[in-house]
């Protein structure tokens, strides 16, 4: 006979659940408006993400931590393999073809994840001291946690993506706690050392950094700057959105989706999203510093806010010439399948250890 612990439904987040339907709402509106057959696979999307986050919120993770190790190197050897036998697409190596299926895998989609309940697996196991941090051997050791997979990502080349395993791993470190001497010294190894950085960057980034740098945008940018500013305070009608219905705008579903928007329900449509964005980001910053203490809550949390910010940050800033093209999609808001899934994942493990946080799960059959 299963029992139900009530608690279960009595912590559950559901400010979560409110403040992610009209993100996914407008964007099937949006898709389904401009190109019908892509809302139908995106309908597809949402139900393996809904299923996809059911099973990560049935999971007992707490009670299987000793799996998170071996999913973290499952997924760096993935990583691995992509170097050895990945699938080049307009230039990248970035792919595993699953075979006898026809389909690709992305294994740096899937590290973000494994990074996350990596780190959350070792501050648990080791917490810092509650009043210095982490001092500088235990930042080594985590650090390496965290550079390896941004390493073997940036070696696809995907740049974008390693700097944002960058900038999650370290944003969570900086949150749940390290010893400020540490973040000073690479600040100034940062200054020195970014002349070589740049040297070794591949033409294609360069050129999106001096696209960026230049006094006139790239098309693409230019693009959906019009759109942007064709939409006025309230946007047009779908008969007058010409820059995403004239393909004028492109891939106006994913990388640029925020310019169609905007072109179609104007300033306030935009204010609006950012301002859903801002109360999710607050939203698991105050969950983290309610449940302080519990470290895995409060990594997967930090985590989240960090994406959300990052992702939406840099790609909002691009689509007006902020920021250099890199691809970085709107989350829970572009189309496609991958970063969706991530986000699902992720919410799904949160959720189950927000839920659950009260719980023996000998008193529950799962």
């Amino acid at each position: 006979m299963i029992q139900i612990d009530r608690r279960i439904f009595t912590h559950f987040d559901y400010i979560l659940v409110l403040l992610i339907a009209p993100i996914l709402s407008i964007s099937f509106y949006l898709v389904n408006e401009l190109y019908p057959a892509l809302a139908n696979r995106e309908l597809i999307y949402f139900i393996a993400g809904f299923v996809v986050f059911v099973i990560m919120f049935l999971f007992p993770i707490r009670r299987f931590l000793w799996l998170i190790p071996l999913f973290y190197w499952f997924n760096i050897a993935l990583l691995i393999l992509v170097e050895l036998f990945g699938v080049t697409k307009l230039g990248a190596k970035r792919w595993l073809e699953i075979p006898f299926f026809h389909l690709s895998l992305q294994p740096s989609e899937l590290m973000k994840p494994a990074l996350i309940l990596m780190l959350g697996f070792l501050i648990y196991e080791k917490s810092p001291p509650s009043e210095s941090g982490y001092g500088i051997k235990a930042f080594a050791k985590l650090s390496f946690y965290i550079l390896l997979p941004a390493f073997l990502i940036y070696q696809e080349p995907d740049l974008g993506t390693a700097l944002m395993v960058i900038f999650l791993g370290f944003g969570i470190l900086f949150v749940i706690g390290v010893n400020y001497r540490i973040w000073v010294t690479i600040l100034v190894l940062i200054a020195l050392i970014s002349p070589f950085v740049y040297s070794s960057l591949k033409d294609y980034q360069k050129k999106r950094i001096a696209d960026f740098l230049s006094t006139k945008p790239s098309y693409h940018v230019r693009q959906s700057i019009i759109a942007i500013g064709s939409g006025g305070l309230y946007g047009k009608e779908k008969e007058h959105a010409t820059q995403a219905h004239m393909k004028f705008l492109p891939i106006a579903t994913s990388d640029f989706i925020f310019a169609f928007l905007v072109e179609r329900f104007g300033f306030w449509g935009g204010v609006l999203l950012i301002a859903i964005y801002t109360l999710l980001i607050l939203h698991f910053m105050m969950v983290t510093l309610y449940m302080k203490g519990d470290y895995l809550i409060q990594v997967v949390s930090t985590s989240l806010a960090l994406l959300f910010f990052l992702y939406a940050s840099v790609n909002i800033a691009m689509t007006m010439g902020y920021a250099p093209v890199v691809g970085i999609p709107l989350p829970l808001f572009s189309y496609g399948g991958s970063s969706f899934i991530t986000f699902m994942v992720l919410m799904g493990i949160y959720e189950h250890l927000v839920a659950f946080r009260y719980k023996k799960y000998d008193s529950v059959l799962l």
